[in-house]
């Protein structure tokens, strides 16, 4: 169960689309918005790890048609996210929206999110301790995943309503936009070219 839990960490901590927005909604739009975003993130998070345990995701992307098609949804949505974040100007802004986004749009990211579903496959497919109880063994991973990701995203947050409150030079700002937008594009990127 430790290799789990640090399984869990280890893939969670890296950067990907939930934290990387979550930073920016933090940065953006400061703490209440982003603790509501963050709760779409954290509900989309489980609906994922409920599709994936349950063999339902598998289901669904066995038909190349229909995985072909998610995929390049989720390849674009993620890729015009990476480009609000590179062409955002001067301030840290994830999304610039005339108001902040909320849980849906959290909950809507993780569903379409592919680092999800990899995370998810990789801590729902392995990591096996309790083989003769895949019941039990799966609500704890369920639980354990969750002690874990959410002070994480919080500590995303955190950084993201950190950067906001600094008052950075616009130049520092137009640096960490495109940093964000680059590595958003990195997560594009590995999703075209994972094998199918």
């Amino acid at each position: 169960m430790l290799a789990f839990a640090a399984a869990v960490f280890l893939l969670i901590i890296t950067p990907g689309p939930g934290v990387l927005s979550v930073a920016g909604v933090g940065s953006g739009y400061g703490f209440a918005a982003g603790n509501r975003y963050l709760i779409g993130l954290w509900l989309g998070n489980n609906a994922v790890a409920l599709l994936v345990a349950t063999g339902v995701a598998a289901a669904v992307v066995a038909d190349p048609l229909i995985r072909s098609i998610l995929l390049y949804a989720s390849v674009a949505y993620l890729f015009y996210l990476a480009a609000k974040i590179a062409l955002a100007g001067s301030k840290i802004a994830f999304i610039e929206k005339s108001k902040p986004p909320g849980a849906v749009n959290g909950l809507t990211l993780q569903l379409i999110n592919p680092k999800a579903y990899a995370v998810h496959t990789t801590l729902f497919g392995g990591f096996g301790f309790m083989p003769d109880a895949l019941l039990t063994e799966t609500i704890v991973k369920f639980v354990v995943m969750n002690v874990i990701w959410i002070p994480l995203h919080y500590l995303w947050l955190w950084a993201g309503v950190t950067l906001h409150r600094l008052d950075l030079a616009p130049r520092t700002h137009r640096i960490i936009n495109v940093a964000m937008a680059v590595s958003m594009l990195g997560v594009v990127g590995l999703a075209l070219w994972a094998p199918r």
